[in-house]
């Protein structure tokens, strides 16, 4: 029965998409080199990972309502772009002004549309919406228990700056429940033993003269308060936890003296996070696997790659990706990896105004192929074949 439905969802994808004109199948070339329309059909994926394939979101410019969602099906090897008006016709601005963030939880597919001030939430198999949340100038989500958090800056796009909060909701309502007020612009956040960490960014803050924000906020869930701050540098963005319960946090730095870097927070003696260390590299986005932190930094327009030993904090590589000759990256927006395989997929922005590209390299960082994608590709969020699944927070 399980893989008649996953056949019937496929074959669902491929019957919309010879249905609408707005929905563009296709498939990734294998070696753009050989001047060949060669196609990569990898299907190891389908038989010897649990994933089914992964949703990409897509920015779009802001103020365009041009976010948009794509789907790579490991299987056929085939990615569609645009899908959300196919499942959802009757959605008058589809899915609106700048996808944010991206994830998977249960058997629900979250995405955060940041200038649209609204969270949709849809089932994770077919992109169906389940109805949306209002939250304004919502940035990132994750999980815990049956609950989302969801950081927001507050205050409207671009406007004065005002302390962000997080906004709990019920993931099986999709009411909010509570709200909690942290710094200012606060972005990134996750869970470790209970706690929420919240990377508090202060953008808004710096555009009106008075200094990025610096810290972390720590909210305890048992009583969804805000019980402290670490402070760590200016303008944090990224944060995530590893599986050994540290928190790594990315500063875009100053831009007066204060350059960008990642920092690790773990436990003291006394069982509290503080600020532990640091790396001297400027990071744009990363993704662990194993004890490694693959990452990238913009440098001079330029993307910077690197591997992070977790436990040295040595850049142990810094050509962890190989582009086939006559092809470069333009602007690499995001990144993430397979959680089995350790495939690496990289995001690229291009010109941020014409469609991105998605590039895939084997755990090697051997070139494998790449396609085109949505406005501005960001985030990826995987497919497991479970179902009901097990909460993930990818």
């Amino acid at each position: 029965m399980k893989l008649f439905r996953y056949f019937l969802l496929f074959a669902t994808f491929l019957t919309i998409a010879s249905c609408r004109d707005e929905l563009q199948v296709y498939y990734p070339m294998a070696d753009i080199t050989d001047g060949e329309d060669s196609i990569s059909r990898d299907t190891t994926n389908s038989t010897i990972t649990e994933y089914l394939g992964f949703y990409v979101i897509n920015e779009g410019n802001m103020g365009s309502n041009q976010a948009s969602l794509d789907y790579y099906d490991f299987a056929s090897s085939t990615y569609l772009r645009n899908i959300f008006p196919e499942r959802n016709p009757n959605q008058v601005m589809e899915l609106g002004d700048v996808g944010n963030d991206v994830k998977i939880y249960g058997d629900q597919l979250w995405l955060v549309i940041n200038c649209s001030n609204k969270i949709e939430v849809c089932d994770k198999y077919t992109a169906v919406s389940r109805g949306h949340i209002d939250i304004p100038n919502c940035r990132y989500v994750c999980f815990s228990d049956g609950y989302a958090y969801v950081s927001s800056y507050v205050g409207p796009v671009g406007g004065t700056s005002v302390l962000g909060s997080v906004y709990k909701v019920d993931t099986t309502t999709l009411k909010v429940v509570g709200t909690v007020t942290v710094g200012y612009q606060p972005d990134e956040l996750d869970i470790v033993d209970n706690k929420l960490y919240v990377a508090n960014s202060g953008g808004y803050q710096a555009m009106q003269g008075k200094g990025y924000d610096w810290t972390v906020s720590v909210i305890d869930l048992n009583t969804f308060t805000e019980e402290r701050k670490i402070r760590v540098a200016p303008n944090l963005f990224r944060l995530r936890a590893d599986s050994k319960g540290r928190v790594w946090v990315a500063s875009r730095g100053d831009r007066m003296g204060i350059p960008s870097r990642l920092y690790l927070l773990e436990r003291d003696k006394d069982g509290q996070m503080q600020l532990a260390d640091s790396v001297k590299t400027r990071v744009t986005d990363f993704a662990f696997r194993g004890d490694s932190i693959y990452y990238f930094g913009t440098v001079g327009n330029k993307p910077q790659f690197g591997i992070i030993d977790m436990n040295t904090l040595e850049i142990v590589n810094r050509q962890p990706v190989t582009m086939p000759d006559g092809r470069n990256f333009q602007t690499v927006y995001g990144l993430a990896l397979h959680p089995i395989t350790g495939d690496i997929y990289v995001l690229d922005a291009t010109n941020y105004t014409s469609s991105g590209y998605l590039f895939c390299f084997d755990s090697e960082g051997n070139y494998r192929w790449d396609t085109l994608t949505g406005q501005i590709p960001s985030r990826i969020a995987f497919l497991s074949k479970t179902y009901p699944a097990l909460p993930e927070d990818n």
